[in-house]
C-alpha cells in the first residue's frame, strides 16, 4: 500500500488545510474498496502495475484535489492551487521582508527615524511597496488567467505515472548524514574558535592588526556555549533520529539564541582598532568608524532574516510534527516574540 501512501500524500498537498484530513480519509477508503474488490477477483494481491493502473484511474493528484476544491471565475480549479502557491511565494520573498525591515529601522536606527516619520512613510514608502505588491500580483493574475483562457490542458496533466510519486516524507525522521555533517562542521569550528579566537587581537599579520573592543569576550563565550549545545543536540539526533517536540523546542532555542547573539554584535560597535603600514591614526580611525555604523545599520535587515529563518525552518518544524495544528492567531503571535526576542538582544547594547 506503499503507492497508495504516496498518492493520497500527493492528493492532501493541494487540498485545503482545514479539510485535508477528512477529504483525504474519503479517498482513501474510496481506493482500497476498489483495490479489495479488484484482489477478491483476481484471489491474490495486487501488484505495483495494477495498483498504478486503479491510481491513474483516479487522475492526477493535483487534478483529484481539484474536485474538492471551490469553482473560480477568474482562474479554474485546474490552475487556482498553483496560482495560491505561487502568490504565497511572492508575498513571502518580498512584502513580509520589507515590513520587517522597515519596522526594524524606525525602531533601532535614530538616523533613520529623524528623516522618516512615519506619516510620511505610510504615504510614500508604504505607497510604492503597496504598488509594487499589486503590480506582482496583477501580473501572476494576469498569466494565470491566460493560461486559463486558453482552455487546453497541458500535457503534464494527462501525461504521468504513478509510480514516479514521491515517497511518503517522515516529518519526524532526521537523516542520519545531516547529523553526522551538523556534529562533524560544529566540532572543527570549535577547535578553531577555541584556538585563535579568544583574544582581543583577531588579526596580526604582514604589519596589519585588527583590534576588537573588549565585548568581543562575551561573544566569544555565548559562541562557544551555543557551538557545544548544537554538537549536543546533533549527536543525540544521530543516535534517535525521530524529532520529538522537546527536541524541536531546543532546536527552535538555540536558533533563536544564536540570531540574537549575532544581531547583537551588530550593534555593539565590535571593532576597536585597525592598524596598517602607511595608514595615518586618523584614516585608521575613520574606517572604524565607518565599518561599526555599517555594521549597526545592517541590524533591522538580520532581525528580518533572522525571523524568516526561525520562523520557516524551527516554527515550521514545530508545527509539522504537533498532533492537532496551532491556529493561526498563534502561530503569528510565535514570530512576533521571536522577532522580538532577536530585537531586545541587539537593542540593550545601545545602554
Amino acid at each position: 500500500m506503499e503507492l497508495l501512501d504516496r498518492y493520497l500524500q500527493a492528493v492532501k498537498f493541494w487540498l485545503p488545510k482545514e479539510q485535508q484530513d477528512d477529504i483525504v480519509a474519503e479517498l482513501s477508503e474510496d481506493i482500497r474498496s476498489q483495490i479489495e474488490e479488484q484482489e477478491g477477483e483476481l484471489g491474490r494481491k495486487l501488484n505495483s502495475a495494477e495498483m498504478a493502473s486503479i491510481l491513474k484511474r483516479h487522475g492526477r493528484p493535483l487534478l483529484v484535489a481539484n474536485r474538492y476544491l471551490p469553482q473560480q471565475f477568474l482562474i479554474g480549479p485546474v490552475l487556482f492551487p498553483i496560482y495560491k502557491l505561487v502568490l504565497k511565494i511572492v508575498i513571502l520573498c518580498y512584502l513580509i521582508p520589507w515590513l520587517l525591515v522597515w519596522v526594524g529601522l524606525m525602531s533601532f536606527d535614530p538616523a533613520y527615524r529623524a528623516t522618516h516619520s512615519v506619516s510620511d512613510d505610510l504615504i510614500s514608502s508604504w505607497g510604492s511597496v503597496w504598488i509594487t505588491s499589486f503590480m506582482a500580483i496583477g501580473i501572476v493574475t494576469a498569466v494565470f488567467a491566460v493560461l486559463e483562457r486558453a482552455q487546453t490542458k497541458p500535457a503534464f496533466l494527462e501525461n504521468w505515472d504513478p509510480v514516479k510519486l514521491p515517497a511518503v516524507r517522515d516529518v519526524r525522521q532526521i537523516p542520519r548524514f545531516s547529523s553526522v555533517m551538523g556534529v562533524a562542521a560544529n566540532v572543527l569550528f570549535l577547535a578553531w574558535w577555541v584556538k585563535g579566537k579568544w583574544s582581543l587581537t583577531v588579526f596580526d599579520q604582514s604589519g596589519v592588526r585588527i583590534v576588537v573592543a573588549p565585548i568581543w569576550q562575551s561573544f566569544f563565550w555565548a559562541i562557544l556555549v551555543l557551538c557545544l549545545a548544537v554538537i549536543v543536540l546533533f549527536s543525540v539526533n544521530l543516535v534517535r533520529p525521530q524529532w520529538t517536540r522537546l527536541r524541536a523546542g531546543i532546536q527552535l532555542a538555540l536558533d533563536c539564541t544564536g540570531s540574537a547573539v549575532f544581531c547583537w554584535v551588530l550593534k555593539a560597535h565590535i571593532l576597536a582598532e585597525i592598524s596598517a603600514p602607511n595608514l595615518s591614526a586618523g584614516r585608521a580611525a575613520e574606517i572604524v568608524d565607518a565599518i561599526n555604523t555599517n555594521m549597526a545599520r545592517s541590524f533591522p535587515f538580520a532581525v528580518a532574516a533572522c525571523v524568516l529563518i526561525v520562523a520557516l525552518a524551527d516554527v515550521g518544524r514545530l508545527y509539522r510534527i504537533r498532533a492537532t495544528r496551532a491556529p493561526l492567531a498563534q502561530g503569528l503571535a510565535v514570530i512576533a516574540l521571536l522577532a522580538v526576542a532577536v530585537a531586545a538582544a541587539g537593542s540593550c547594547t545601545l545602554r
